[in-house]
């Protein structure tokens, strides 16, 4: 069966958090921008960023040079520092941008924003809205977005892969020079029919990989597509290895996603127990209970393994009731409908995945290895980040590239072509899914590897073990794909494939401890 619409624009945006709707809104004023989003648009990480973001906003007791420098520290050196330094010289821009767009980030008494500070931070340098920023952030964004004659959002539309060269019938292999984006196959999900968008400019914002793992703070849309789209049109991509895993989320299994408590509430003087009620962190890093997360993340994960235990304990007994309640409503809500008085009982937390440092790669202004595609966001690999992504550096760094990403590509507009020869989506041959249990059974199986072989902590041979049976998975997957009409879980679960080979490829790959990559030494 085939079809024969498509939509010709300006700018395809593949995906609805931060990076997206910020470069819709700048990339508006000089085209037409269409929006394409896998669910509604709120559904996004960014709804769920809890801490905030980092910018220096008091320059008597910091500085940009601090900012950097606690970047680098947190990245192991591995960080592209002009890189570095471009982020956290523009962001104070970015962030005016921000509240002049309607964002409300809390103040204390005299009027002035509240600064919090978060684990690898010398100073108070984060903009907050209690602990729900970034789903004020999104609000605002798409308020704006949805008030634009010149946006047009497409929610529940699955992109399914870009357009270049080769589908024109021209052999586009990693070492092809002149690939070219011309647009986008996508999903209709309530028609079930695939179509073409056809744009000068791509940009790929499509957010994080946490499906990959079987406990993470991502929504359950969080599966790789933009990275594993790109991939797999030959694009390039860096540092898969470097995956971050929050140290606190609270421990409640089954629950998926798992319920994040932010960096913020150490930053407030809550910390970390075993489950004798000791503090243990100061064993680990000088810095205790404010230590980088992948420090934490280790130290968490060798006390459960010592104690035998699931979890330990987040203490914020001691902190100010009034205090707790307006800077972290949500925490405190959510732990009190778990049954666990935050002023009475300490909160069960334990470590799941968080963010990818790694991803697509790009240049200072978001560019990728392919002509006229852009990656921004979570997918995108900067260089800001290096080896360990500092707390709340992530909203910074999209609104940063967003911005960037909007500039280039609308100077270079004209450079870009609206590819009408592009066939069109041919499903002959394929036939629906009969048992859905192929794909969810697939799903859960490569969580399980990956949590189990490819965590915290890895050795040789768990990333050997993992190969070898994610490799098993990929061959049963493809044969189901090439025969299977195609839909939502299906290419999900081939997206989340790829992006577990992507991580245990860079991992093996890298064979010394660094940053988030962890190496147990075997004997």
């Amino acid at each position: 069966m085939k079809t024969d619409l498509y939509i010709k624009t300006d700018f395809l945006v593949i995906g609805s958090g931060i990076a997206g709707l910020s470069f819709a809104l700048k990339a508006s004023g000089h085209g037409k921008v269409v929006i394409v989003t896998k669910e509604k648009a709120m559904e996004s990480n960014t709804k769920y960023a809890q801490g905030g973001i980092a910018v220096v906003w008091d320059p008597i007791r910091d500085s940009p040079e601090k900012h950097i420098e606690d970047t680098m520290t947190a990245g192991a050196g591995l960080n592209n520092r002009n890189i570095v330094e471009l982020v956290v010289r523009e962001a104070h821009d970015r962030v005016e941008e921000l509240i002049r767009l309607g964002v409300n980030f809390d103040t204390n008494e005299k009027g002035t924003y509240d600064l919090a500070k978060e684990g690898g931070h010398s100073e108070h340098r984060i903009l907050h809205h209690k602990d729900i920023t970034g789903l004020e952030i999104e609000q605002k964004l798409l308020q704006n977005v949805l008030k634009n004659p010149n946006i047009v959002l497409l929610e529940n539309h699955f992109a399914v892969d870009i357009l270049t060269q080769h589908h024109l019938g021209e052999i586009v292999t990693s070492q092809t020079k002149g690939i070219e984006c011309y647009g986008a196959y996508v999903l209709n999900v309530a028609e079930n029919k695939v179509f073409r968008i056809l744009a000068r400019k791509t940009i790929m914002a499509g957010g994080g990989i946490g499906q990959v793992y079987a406990s993470t703070t991502n929504p359950l849309i969080a599966t790789g597509d933009a990275i594993a789209m790109v991939y797999r049109a030959k694009g390039f991509v860096k540092d898969m290895e470097f995956v971050q895993f929050h140290p606190t989320s609270f421990y409640q299994p089954g629950a998926s996603p798992s319920f994040l408590i932010t960096e913020a509430l150490r930053g407030a003087g809550a910390v970390l127990k075993n489950h004798a009620g000791e503090e243990f962190m100061y064993k680990y890093d000088s810095r205790g209970s404010l230590a980088p997360r992948d420090i934490v993340a280790r130290a968490i994960d060798h006390e459960m393994k010592i104690s035998g235990k699931d979890f330990v304990y987040l203490d914020a007994r001691h902190i100010d009731r009034k205090h707790f309640i307006s800077h972290f409503p949500n925490i405190y809500d959510h732990c009190m409908k778990s049954g666990i008085d935050p002023f009475l009982k300490m909160i069960p937390v334990v470590p799941a995945q968080h963010y990818i440092c790694g991803g697509i790669e790009t240049d200072e202004w978001a560019r990728t290895n392919i002509k006229n595609l852009y990656a921004i966001g979570e997918c995108a690999c900067t260089g800001l980040h290096g080896a360990n992504r500092l707390a709340s550096n992530s909203l910074l760094e999209s609104v940063v590239f967003a911005h960037r990403a909007s500039v280039h590509a609308s100077q270079t507009l004209g450079d870009g072509i609206i590819q009408e020869k592009i066939p069109e989506w041919n499903a002959e041959g394929t036939v629906n899914a009969e048992e859905m249990i192929l794909i969810t059974q697939s799903r859960k199986e490569v969580q399980q590897i990956m949590s189990n072989y490819v965590g915290i902590v890895r050795s040789d041979i768990r990333l050997k073990r993992a190969w070898d049976r994610l490799e098993l998975i990929y061959k049963e997957n493809e044969e189901l794909y090439d025969r299977t009409t195609i839909s939502v879980p299906l290419c999900e679960l081939r997206n989340i494939i790829c992006v577990g080979y992507l991580i245990i490829k860079h991992a093996m790959r890298r064979k010394k401890s660094i940053g988030l990559h962890y190496m147990a030494t075997e004997k």
